[in-house]
Formats: structure tokens, sequence, C-alpha cells
């Protein structure tokens, strides 16, 4: 990969310029904080994982099958965080991607079998 820097990434997604340093210690704290989160979810490294700066990189956290998944995920939650959407549709659609993330990242977590997930969370979906 490319660029592999988790606070270079994320500040990608959150539509900031990777070299603007303005905004690191908010962008930081949001970041470490969906790492406890994702920890909760079963996902990365069993006693946690935290950046200080650019140098923690997406391979030190988790392995490849995963990241693209917990990549969106970290970008969502930190905007989210960060910036959030100026409307409710928008908000709401956020929230709805990020959800169905932490479930597909804690089934996978968990090794449970995507058909029988799938089918699911597709009856919890319909009976809503």
């Amino acid at each position: 990969m490319g660029d592999d820097s988790i606070l270079d990434v994320t500040k990608r997604l959150c539509m900031l310029d990777p070299d603007d340093t303005s905004y690191d210690l908010e962008i930081i704290t949001h970041i470490n904080t969906v790492f406890f989160v994702l920890k909760g979810l079963g996902v990365g490294p069993a006693n946690g994982f935290s950046i200080i700066d650019k140098a923690e990189t997406w391979s030190q956290f988790i392995g490849e099958s995963e990241i693209h998944a917990v990549r969106t995920y970290m970008g969502l939650k930190v905007r989210m965080l960060f910036d959030p959407p100026a409307t409710g549709p928008a908000t709401a659609a956020m929230e709805r991607q990020a959800s169905h993330l932490e479930w597909l990242l804690n089934i996978d977590a968990e090794g449970v079998k995507w058909e029988q997930a799938q089918q699911t969370y597709l009856l919890n979906t319909v009976s809503e």
C-alpha cells in the first residue's frame, strides 16, 4: 500500500490535507477512541492499539484482509466526531454505514460464517 500511515489516511478520509497539522491533536484523539471501540468489537490486537503521530501504520494494527473495511470505518467514525454532516439525513446515512461495518467487522472477528450472519442481519432488518 502506498500510504500506510493511519493518521495520514484518516485525515484524507476526513477531507484534510495530511501535511496540515493544525487538527492533529483532535484527529489523533478521535482515532484512538475508534481504536478503543474496535478493540471492543474484537478487531485488532487483544491488548488494544493507539497512535501518537503519523508513524503508526495500518499494517501494524491489522491484517491485510480487513484493512479496507477498518480504514473506511475509521474514516466514518472520525469524520462524525470531528466534522459531522450538517443535515440529519446525511448523519443518519453515515451512522447506518458505520453500524453495518461494525457488525461485519465483529462477525469477521468472531469467525461466524457469512451466510448465517447475513440471514440474522436480514431478519433483524426486516423486523424493525
